[in-house]
């Protein structure tokens, strides 16, 4: 029998907004067997950490995070320190060794067992195996504690990978791509629905491959097609659509239905045919420019973010700048930019002509102040405009202003708008005049 409540819990949930559905997923599963969600991990019975281990700057801070919550345990040995994640699934057998003071470690796929391998009731799955022999894939019977604000949640529609990129480890650290039902989805959707969630974010490693592993008849386009015919949540939003896959009909479905935003993030990584060969992305400039062409034609106003990496092997200076004379051209609302660095285990890492540090650190900086002129430019086209606006609660900048998001703005990774005049609750959908424009940010106005 269960003490509801008498345990306690304290979770950091580090990486990307799929990673926080496990996350979220666990919080359900821990309640389930009586812990609460504290605060302060110096009064919790259990510190537990969802890592990220897609690059070597999240394994590190993963590492810092595990090694500060390790000197709790240090001043009181009855807490439990559990790990787990993306960085377990990767370095596994290595940070047993490294991290003594971790009473467990769970991979990608044995999370949905932590309460059974916290109480020893199920040995833990071994972390030197193949994801291939065991695929776990998260449906809508699981429990799940949302922990964004209430009006916004996430749905990972798939896991693992199709794609073989180079440069990336998702393939190696999350398996192959498993897709999740319609029906099982729409469960979970009419769910969030009646919970009240404004915006729906489906989520994925890449959305567009969503039921290529299952019938012709699972696939987007069916998915979004019953979201807007059996819930009524407001906003509906992609991330992420995979270049070579972006079609007519998804695009027209976009341009049709008000409630699915006009946000297109689609990771382009490069301009140059060259470092895009490398990377192995399947398409070219050429390709690129006739789906920009072809996006703004159909949805004049959907705002494009796109992710770049610099600094890839092989990379010269002339890749650079035809990358930069390509944002110039364009003008993608938001931008993304990362410098490579080599991963243990990718085909990038033996590639020669290896670029060195400074030089990537350099091209990085370029490519980031192009994009605020750009990114200033192409915000002052709102001023004067009244956009719909999902009102977040009190800015992080000041108590005297309430902060929001456009539908062109993604929560977490965007700029916001600052609501200097009316008042709203987190959660309202209120048109706001827009007055002043910067950087990456918008003011307005709640309009009277």
């Amino acid at each position: 029998m269960n003490d509801t409540g008498n345990k306690k819990l304290y979770m950091v949930s580090l990486g990307c907004s799929k990673n926080l559905v496990d996350s979220e997923v666990m919080l359900g599963l821990l309640e389930e067997d009586g812990y609460r969600v504290i605060q302060d991990p110096e009064a919790a019975d259990l510190l537990l950490v969802n890592t990220c281990g897609f690059i070597g700057s999240a394994a590190q801070e993963a590492i810092d995070e595990i090694l500060d919550l390790a000197c709790y345990k240090q001043k009181d040995r009855s807490k439990k320190l559990v790990v787990t994640g993306c960085l377990v699934q990767r370095y596994g057998t290595e940070l047993e060794k490294e991290l003594p003071e971790v009473d467990l470690f769970i991979g990608t796929d044995g999370f949905h067992d932590i309460v059974s391998q916290l109480h020893g009731d199920k040995p833990p799955i071994p972390l030197a195996h193949s994801l291939e022999q065991s695929p776990f894939l998260m449906d809508s019977s699981m429990p799940r504690r949302i922990s964004t604000p209430p009006h916004r949640a996430y749905m990972k529609i798939t896991e693992g990978c199709i794609n073989r990129c180079s440069y990336c480890l998702i393939p190696a650290i999350r398996g192959r791509l498993r897709s999740r039902s319609i029906p099982d989805l729409m469960t979970e959707a009419q769910r969030l629905a009646a919970a009240g969630v404004k915006e729906l974010t489906l989520v994925a490693q890449d959305l567009l491959a969503y039921g290529l592993d299952l019938d012709r008849e699972t696939n987007l386009i069916g998915l979004l097609q019953r979201i807007l015919g059996e819930t009524d949540i407001p906003w509906i939003r992609l991330l992420y659509l995979h270049p070579a896959r972006v079609q007519d009909d998804l695009l027209l479905l976009v341009a049709e239905n008000f409630r699915i935003v006009p946000y297109l993030d689609i990771p382009f990584q490069h301009m140059s045919d060259h470092i895009l060969k490398l990377m192995n992305r399947p398409y070219t400039k050429i390709q690129i420019r006739l789906l920009l062409k072809k996006i703004r034609a159909i949805i004049p106003d959907a705002a494009l973010r796109t992710t770049m990496m610099v600094g890839f092997p092989g990379e010269t200076e002339e890749d650079i700048s035809e990358l930069a004379d390509f944002l110039q051209e364009h003008h993608f609302e938001h931008l993304g930019v990362f410098a490579y660095a080599n991963e243990e285990g990718c085909r990038a890492a033996s590639f020669t002509g290896q670029v060195p540090e400074e030089k990537k650190e350099e091209r990085l900086r370029r490519i980031m102040e192009l994009q605020a002129d750009i990114s200033f430019a192409s915000l002052q086209k709102y001023v004067g405009r009244v956009e719909q606006v999902l009102v977040e609660g009190l800015s992080k900048e000041s108590d005297l202003l309430l902060e929001g998001r456009t539908r062109h703005q993604a929560p977490e990774i965007d700029g916001c708008v600052y609501i200097a005049k009316g008042s709203a609750e987190p959660g309202d959908l209120v048109d706001v005049t827009i007055t002043e424009a910067h950087t990456y940010d918008l003011v307005g106005e709640i309009k009277e």
